[in-house]
């Protein structure tokens, strides 16, 4: 038997703005809300979906899983999302690939690479 994967979700003290933010960054829509401790986002496209749920407190430190995303245009993208709230934590360039790394509005990392 093998497992498939059904949602990522993150950790927040106040998740329906966080989920209302990664909902506008990906084109996304809330798709259920469960009494303000549970919030499911469904993504275009692909069947897999993002959820964010209330915790009591949050992680310190860099968290452990990350989304990875990708755009072809990173430097109008890394405008849009510092834009939006995000926060730039470091800029990557190698031979033939560049990604940023950012933070949400909660403080989650989150890197964008060009495609």
């Amino acid at each position: 038997m093998t497992l498939s994967l059904h949602m990522v979700t993150v950790d927040s003290t106040d998740p329906m703005p966080l989920a209302q933010w990664w909902a506008e960054q990906l084109g996304g829509q809330i798709e259920a809300e469960m009494g303000g401790w549970y919030i499911i986002v469904g993504l275009p496209g692909i069947a897999q979906k993002v959820s964010f749920q209330k915790v009591d407190e949050t992680t310190s430190g860099k968290n452990r899983l990350h989304l990875d995303l990708s755009t072809q245009d990173l430097e109008g993208d890394t405008k849009r999302l510092l834009d939006a709230g995000a926060g730039l934590v470091q800029e990557h360039h190698m031979e033939q690939f560049s990604w940023n790394v950012f933070t949400d509005p909660d403080g989650n990392q989150f890197c964008v690479a060009q495609a």
